[in-house]
C-alpha cells in the first residue's frame, strides 16, 4: 500500500548587497524597508491515492517527500490521510489511544482500497505523521501507507512496484496468501511459510486473519492460547467444518501476529494458516469440508 505532502514552511534568504566606495548609486543603504512582508507559516495536507518512490518514514519531511506516478515504480501508496484534533499540541506518542485510533482508521480504509483485508496479501499497513515543524506551523494530519513486501515472514524486503493498489485483492492476484510449504524446525514447530501454487504438494494454507482484542503482546504461552483458538475458528470457516473439539485432530494451525511494536501501535489482525503436519495436498482446502479435512485417527 502516493504523492505525499509535508509541512512546508515558507521562509525567505537574506539577499547580501555589496556596495562599493564610489557610493550607493541612487541605493538608501536599507535593504529591508523595499521588501513584502513574510507571509505566516502555511501547513499542507498530503493527498491520498498517491504513490512515493521513497521508502516509508515514520515521520514525514520535505526531504522524503518524492511523489510520482503510481503507474511507474514505487515503494509506497497512500490510501487514505486522516486528522488529528486541531487542539492537540503534540504529536501522539508510540502506544497512545490517539495513535492506535489512527491506526484504526487507517486499517479500515486500507481494506476498502484494496477489497479486503490488506493482511490477506504480501502487504504492510503504516502510519506516518508531521515532522515538529510541520506539527508547529498546524499540520494535525496521519498518512495511511501500504507497500507490497516480498513476504509476510521474517526478513520481509520491500518491493519495487508499478501499478496502483486499488481494488488489488478484490479477486485472484499475485499479492494474495494462499498455499504453503512449510519448513519445520527441530521442535517440529513450523519455522517458516513458503508460498506455492495450490496444485503442487503442500501442507499449509492461509486461511483469513483473526483480530486480537486489546490486550498486552502474548509473551508467555498462556497468553498464546487466544490466537490458537481464534485462528481454528477462522480454519472452521474457510475449509467448512465444524468448530468443535475434532477440529484439532483435523488440522494444526499457524499463528502469524504483528510484531510486538506494530501491535504497540494498534495493529491487531493475526493471519491463521492451516497445517497438515502429517500429509500433503495438491488442491485448496478452501471449502472443501469434512470430507477434505478428516478428523485424524492417530
Amino acid at each position: 500500500m502516493r504523492r505525499a505532502m509535508t509541512t512546508v514552511i515558507v521562509a525567505a534568504g537574506a539577499a547580501l548587497l555589496l556596495v562599493g566606495c564610489a557610493g550607493s548609486g541612487g541605493l538608501d543603504g536599507d535593504l529591508t524597508d523595499d521588501w513584502a512582508a513574510l507571509p505566516p507559516p502555511s501547513a499542507f495536507t498530503p493527498s491520498a491515492g498517491v504513490c512515493q518512490a521513497a521508502d516509508f518514514t515514520e515521520v514525514v519531511t520535505l526531504a522524503s517527500y518524492e511523489p510520482v506516478d503510481c503507474a511507474g515504480p514505487h515503494r509506497l501508496e497512500t490510501v487514505h490521510v486522516g486528522a488529528f484534533p486541531v487542539e492537540r499540541a503534540s504529536a501522539p506518542a508510540s502506544g497512545s489511544a490517539e495513535l492506535r485510533g489512527a491506526f484504526a482508521e487507517c486499517d479500515t480504509r486500507a481494506t476498502g482500497y484494496v477489497g479486503d483485508d490488506w493482511r490477506a496479501g504480501r502487504l504492510r499497513l503504516s502510519v506516518a505523521l508531521p515532522s515538529g515543524p510541520g506539527w508547529g506551523a498546524g499540520s494535525r494530519w496521519f498518512r495511511c501507507d501500504l507497500t507490497e513486501l516480498t513476504t509476510t515472514e521474517a526478513g520481509a524486503t520491500v518491493v519495487v512496484r508499478s501499478g496502483s493498489l486499488r481494488d488489488a485483492l478484490k479477486g485472484p492476484s499475485g499479492l494474495r496468501l494462499g498455499c504453503q510449504q512449510t519448513r519445520v524446525a527441530a521442535g517440529r514447530s513450523v519455522q517458516t511459510l513458503v508460498p506455492v501454487e495450490c496444485a503442487r504438494q503442500h501442507d499449509a494454507e492461509f486461511v483469513g486473519v483473526w483480530r486480537a482484542p486489546d490486550v498486552p503482546y502474548p509473551t508467555r504461552d498462556s497468553d498464546w492460547a487466544p490466537l490458537y483458538t481464534g485462528c481454528r475458528s477462522a480454519l472452521s470457516r474457510y475449509v467448512g467444518v465444524p468448530d468443535d473439539a475434532d477440529l484439532r485432530f483435523r488440522s494444526g494451525v499457524v499463528v502469524r501476529p504483528p510484531g510486538a511494536g506494530r501491535w504497540k501501535v494498534g495493529d491487531r489482525g493475526v493471519r491463521c494458516y492451516l497445517w497438515l503436519s502429517n500429509r500433503t495436498v495438491t488442491a485448496s482446502l478452501k471449502g472443501a469440508g469434512p470430507a477434505g479435512l478428516p478428523v485424524r485417527t492417530k
